[in-house]
């Protein structure tokens, strides 16, 4: 883009037009303007462990194809360097036994890694549907 936008202010001077140079200069340093802001943004959201909120929704979906999954109750992603970490609460039928739970964990946990491509790692935590999310982990005083 701005080889082309340099052509064209060489154009404009060429065919008598000698303010085309200064007002390209001026459009190439707007746009390098734009790309510092977007990167910054981007790091700066990195950063602080930020994720951008269509991979929640990514990874919330890809979880509830899992087979035996009724709900995902909660999901927290970050970045820890260039690896995108996940935890999950899946909430599941509560007559599963203790080793039928543990297999959907796995099977949900598989789905996630090869459904999000950039997810390297993944908590999963199992609940009774009868019994899932934070409200029901918080520990009395």
């Amino acid at each position: 883009m701005t080889s082309l936008a340099v052509l064209f202010g060489a154009i404009g001077v060429w065919l008598g037009f000698p303010l085309a140079d200064p007002i390209v200069g001026l459009i190439i340093t707007l746009m390098i303007l734009k790309i510092v802001w977007d990167s910054a943004k981007s790091v700066f959201t990195r950063l602080l462990d930020g994720v951008e909120p269509n991979v929640v929704d990514e990874i919330t979906e890809a979880a509830k194809q899992t087979l035996q999954v009724e709900e995902v109750t909660e999901v927290r992603v970050r970045w820890l360097g260039h690896n995108l970490h996940a935890e999950l609460n899946l909430a599941v039928n509560p007559q599963l036994t203790l080793a039928q739970a543990h297999e959907v964990a796995i099977d949900a946990e598989r789905n996630l890694l090869d459904k999000v491509n950039y997810l390297s790692y993944a908590t999963i935590h199992v609940d009774p549907s009868n019994a899932s999310g934070e409200a029901h982990h918080r520990l009395l005083k």
